[in-house]
């Protein structure tokens, strides 16, 4: 029988030869709306490895729609670059499309020099915290001609399609939704008049490019906005859409304001497929499902249990790109997964930066010329098998080197199995077992249980030492911390110690939230015990949402700064701290522990003292490198590189790309 996946599909008459859909993602790789070599060799290397359809995005179809890091497709001189990049996406063997969009009130008059942005009604936008200015009649009508002048313009830049974003907070989801189109002329009120300005987008395109030319279109199955459109009127407009002439839908989820978590790790794979699923019972050309499919194992599922056509696999791609290749030819276990932090591709928008990826470290780098595989093979000794020394010990190896890896433990991954502990971070794991199978295809030696002193160095006397030996838990200066009920939060998260039921967590960082979460969950009910509750109509819902959130114990964090979970990125700290509320975590900022006791913990807030009963404290205030290998390596003179936590405490991008340079650049 036949892959699923990589059985071929028509788009209008354009034919893919698979099932595999990239959708456009905003790279900022884009200089003043002009296409880069970076942006060109990001996507060649993608169609590489075997997309069947790029979509290259989002672009601009007017001076107010986007920013200079975006696409241009709003001029004829952005043409040529268009051009040379969908001729990089063919030579790759991949269909290319470019998605148009104008962001409404999304965009904020910083990017517009000034500008008011527009949207069909001057409602405040949460994200920009500006009022955007409504579009006169003859405006709508101007934004409808340069949606069309756009499109011919990527017609005629030699892609295959066009794509039409009309979800996810942007103008025609603006239009379509009545929390923002109050208008009470022809284009708002009724849904009728909500669909009519992207169905007139749809419109003004067909009209000038023709039916051969097939148009895609990105919508939301439900934008999770109080007040909004719901999934009802969704399908209506999906229905009108194909009744319009448009040749595939890819179904997205949730605007950008929507406190519904989309696209982190603790969504769990192929969570809003359903959603695909209930728009191809409503219409006749192919759907696509998005959102957290990083596996061809879930991607087939899908497929084959009919929930769509395709399926849209977008940051997996940036994380490996030759991910369809490897599921083509047999080679799954060689896949390294996206995790879904967010903290290489959103994060870095959020910085200005263009896009990189924490699985990856050669994403968003590709036109960077690299250094050529060694002729001489040097002796390589890798101290430490958690990300930075898996990923110095596999680059050292692709440049040609002869390398050794040891671990002290009995297991590979470091802290990536302490990341991946706590509810929805399990995708932390799977990347240490990718990076662990990645260990074995190359010839490196991997020696487990195997610490490393100054008598392995003196008798292996390696060409280049590669220190990644981690970092250790603080303690904290506080009376009483070495009392017996006093645990560090590492042996929580490694289920190394138990905990009692009235539980304070010194530290809400990063780790303290992680365990805070970790401990919150144990009691509440599994999706398994959820479920056959729910079918079989045992407890009310109102009961089920209290079994999936009450857990057995009560937790306090307690730390010392303003801010909870700052070392969190910015696309993961709101829904994690969403879910310290949810859980019921009482959460004290500005507070200092005065002093750890037998029955809890003393400690100052707001200038007065307060007490914390207490069956176990957990210390969670910090790492600190654990590096004694650096001074001896110097005494025997043997070449040296630290990297990761050894060097200095950090996150996990950090640690997997300065492990990749390491490696990378032995000389």
């Amino acid at each position: 029988m036949s892959d699923s996946l990589f059985r071929s599909i028509f788009i209008g008459s354009v034919e893919l030869k698979n099932r595999i859909f990239m959708p456009a993602m905003h790279l900022n790789m884009c200089r003043n709306f002009l296409v880069t070599e970076q942006l060109i060799e990001f996507y060649r290397e993608r169609a590489r490895g075997g997309a069947g359809l790029i979509s290259v995005g989002y672009a601009t179809i007017d001076e107010l729609s986007g920013n200079p890091g975006n696409i241009g497709a709003h001029l004829d001189t952005h043409v040529p670059g268009l051009a040379v990049l969908a001729g990089a996406i063919h030579d790759g063997g991949a269909k290319a499309t470019v998605q148009l969009n104008h962001a409404g009130r999304y965009n904020a008059s910083f990017f517009l020099g000034g500008k008011q942005p527009v949207a069909p009604s001057p409602v405040p936008c949460r994200m920009t915290r500006e009022t955007p200015k409504e579009l006169t009649l003859q405006q709508i009508e101007e934004t409808i001609r340069r949606f069309g002048e756009a499109a011919g313009r990527v017609q005629q830049a030699g892609f295959d399609l066009v794509e039409i974003l009309a979800g996810t907070g942007y103008l025609i989801s603006e239009f379509l939704s009545p929390l923002t189109n109050k208008r009470t002329d022809a284009y708002g009120g009724s849904l009728e008049n909500r669909m009519r300005f992207g169905l007139e987008v749809i419109g003004e395109i067909k009209s000038r490019l023709g039916n051969g030319f097939p148009i895609l279109v990105r919508l939301n199955g439900n934008d999770f906005m109080e007040g909004g459109i719901g999934p009802a009127e969704l399908l209506e407009f999906a229905v009108a859409l194909e009744q319009a002439g448009v040749d595939a839908l890819c179904v997205n989820v949730g605007w950008h304001e929507a406190q519904v978590p989309q696209i982190v790790t603790k969504v769990p794979r192929g969570a809003f497929a359903y959603l695909a699923r209930d728009m191809k019972k409503r219409v006749s050309i192919p759907v696509i499902a998005s959102h957290r499919i990083n596996d061809p194992k879930i991607a087939r599922l899908l497929i084959t249990q009919n929930f769509c056509d395709m399926v849209a696999i977008g940051r997996a791609l940036i994380a490996d790109p030759w991910l369809p290749e490897k599921a083509r030819t047999g080679r799954e276990d060689e896949i390294v997964h996206c995790v879904a932090c967010g903290q290489g591709c959103f994060d870095n928008l959020f910085k200005m930066k263009p896009v990189e990826c924490l699985c990856n470290p050669r994403a968003g780098h590709e036109y960077e010329e690299q250094p050529p595989k060694t002729a001489h093979a040097k002796k390589v000794l890798v101290v430490g098998g958690g990300v930075a020394g898996m990923s110095a010990a596999l680059a050292a190896a692709e440049q040609g080197h002869r390398v050794s890896l040891h671990e002290q433990g009995l297991q590979l991954g470091g802290q990536l199995r302490l990341a991946g502990a706590p509810p929805g971070r399990a995708e932390f794991v799977v990347f240490g077992d990718d990076l662990a199978r990645r260990l074995a295809r190359h010839d490196i030696r991997v020696l487990l249980n195997s610490p490393v002193d100054r008598e392995v160095l003196a008798r292996e006397q390696p060409d280049q030492l590669i220190l990644a030996t981690g970092g250790e838990p603080v303690t904290p200066a506080i009376a009483g911390v070495d009392g017996d009920k006093v645990v560090q939060a590492w042996d929580v998260l490694a289920g190394k110690v138990e905990t009692g039921r009235k539980v304070v967590i010194i530290g809400g960082g990063a780790v303290g939230i992680e365990t805070a979460l970790l401990l919150a969950e144990q009691g509440t009910l599994s999706g398994e015990e959820l479920k056959f509750l729910l079918v079989n109509g045992a407890v009310s819902p109102e009961k089920l949402y209290q079994l999936a959130t009450e857990g057995t114990k009560e937790l306090v964090v307690v730390e010392m700064a303003g801010t909870l979970g700052a070392n969190f990125g910015k696309s993961t700290r709101w829904g994690m701290l969403q879910d310290v509320s949810r859980l019921g975590i009482q959460t004290l900022t500005q507070a200092k522990v005065l002093e750890i006791l037998d029955r809890g913990v003393r400690i100052e807030l707001g200038g007065e003292e307060q007490f914390l009963p207490a069956d176990s404290v957990v210390l969670a205030v910090g790492t600190r490198p654990a590096n004694p290998l650096e001074k001896v390596a110097g005494e025997l003179g043997i070449p040296c590189q630290v990297v990761g936590d050894a060097l200095a405490p950090g996150t996990v991008f950090e640690a997997n790309h300065q492990g990749y340079n390491a490696g990378k650049n032995i000389g």
